[in-house]
């Protein structure tokens, strides 16, 4: 007999701190997240262990979570769905009366659930090149005619507060981010990473809309600016034109012609503004059902996050940006999940370290680029998580 689903009465933060409590005592692995402009919090533990591929396919691939690094030559992590939990006014939904007993935790074992130890990595022995030398170099190799624009990035670790915790910080950027895709990560393959990234890569809905957008040029905000009224420089506006024109190429590649275009315009995310260009296409239209995942393929590293072109550009942030990105500005995101797929970039995000965060935030650097200013932008793009993890800063 087919058993029903019913609401419990169970507080949100305490149902998640104790799902992924007992997830963690099972050695398993977990991803929590809310898309953009939703309320609903959905948390994937994945008991059956993470499998790595070369390549994800999103119109056969059973539901999970991918989670995948900067470098496209390497492996792409993926996480089933072998058990789901959905969060919605502050509340556990639904779920299968087998998986009640997940919702309660022994809190004699613990002092409390969400002080158990994650996923921790410690930091590789690299260290990022001195920036604004690095932007130089890149400015440098732009006037010789070797790329149109690299995006080199950094990292900051920043000291954790005892009381830190790390589900308390992810429920705060979701109040604080609504536009944006809120996510935590954790694994034994990943280590724990958290973010609110807001550059979709790839979506595809129920109805077989296909969706990415072009996100580039920074400024700052604050709540007096009236966005409608922004003015870019030449320089952001041609940063955001690259990033367009590297979709648009990606289109022409498969000989996609039937796509609509809209933007740019400004859009906020966080203490910063950007400039979005949305694209989307009919996949039933052009009875194309592989778009998806061939674009996927395409589309990453993004020239938002690598450069252009592509393969100059890698070579360049491989010999000279001094350390490994790992999966800062790869792409994350549920896959074939209620029949849909969202795919995000990993920016804006941090890694949990043993008693330490890392932060991450890169540049987009052209031939009118400053150094001192790309650096600022990137000490401005980690604010966002800084002010939350360490307040005094």
């Amino acid at each position: 007999m087919k058993e029903v689903a019913e609401k419990l009465e169970i507080g949100e933060r305490e149902a998640i701190q104790n799902i992924i409590a007992n997830a963690l005592k099972m050695g398993g692995a977990f991803s929590l997240w809310r898309k953009p402009n939703s309320t609903e919090k959905v948390l994937m533990i994945c008991n059956s262990g993470s499998v790595e591929l070369d390549e994800i396919s999103l119109e056969e691939s059973v539901p999970g979570f991918v989670f995948a690094p900067f470098d496209p030559s390497q492996k792409k992590i993926f996480l089933t769905a072998d058990i789901v939990f959905r969060f919605s006014m502050g509340e556990l939904q639904e779920t299968n009366p087998d998986h009640r007993w997940w919702t309660t935790f022994d809190k004699r074992e613990n002092e409390v659930p969400q002080k158990l130890k994650y996923h921790h990595k410690s930091g590789k022995d690299s260290s990022p090149s001195n920036y604004q030398e690095l932007v130089q170099l890149g400015i440098k190799k732009i006037e010789e005619g070797e790329l149109e624009k690299i995006v080199p990035s950094r990292f900051q670790e920043v000291t954790l507060a005892e009381d830190f915790d790390i589900l308390q910080t992810f429920h705060t950027l979701c109040e604080k981010h609504p536009q944006a895709m809120v996510s935590l990560v954790s694994s034994t393959a990943t280590g724990t990473w958290l973010g609110a990234t807001p550059e979709l890569l790839v979506s595809i809905d129920k109805n077989s809309k296909f969706k990415t957008h072009a996100l580039a040029g920074t400024q700052p905000y604050h709540s007096s600016i009236d966005v409608k009224s922004v003015a870019w420089t030449q320089k952001e506006i041609e940063e955001q034109a690259l990033v367009s024109r590297y979709i648009i190429n990606c289109f022409k590649k498969i000989r996609v012609r039937e796509y609509l275009e809209h933007g740019p315009k400004t859009v906020v995310a966080g203490n910063v503004m950007h400039l979005k260009t949305d694209y989307e296409v009919d996949m039933n239209e052009i009875n194309f059902p592989q778009l998806g995942s061939v674009m996927l393929k395409l589309l990453h590293p993004t020239s938002a996050v690598c450069g252009m072109p592509l393969e100059p550009a890698l070579n360049f942030l491989r010999r000279y940006e001094g350390y490994d990105r790992e999966f800062y500005s790869g792409h994350l995101g549920p896959i074939n999940f209620d029949n849909e797929s969202h795919v995000f970039v990993n920016l804006r995000c941090l890694q949990l370290m043993e008693s330490s965060a890392r932060l991450y935030a890169g540049a987009g650097v052209t031939l009118d680029s400053n150094p001192e200013k790309e650096f600022l932008e990137t000490e401005m793009k980690m604010r966002n998580l800084i002010v939350l993890i360490a307040p005094q800063s």
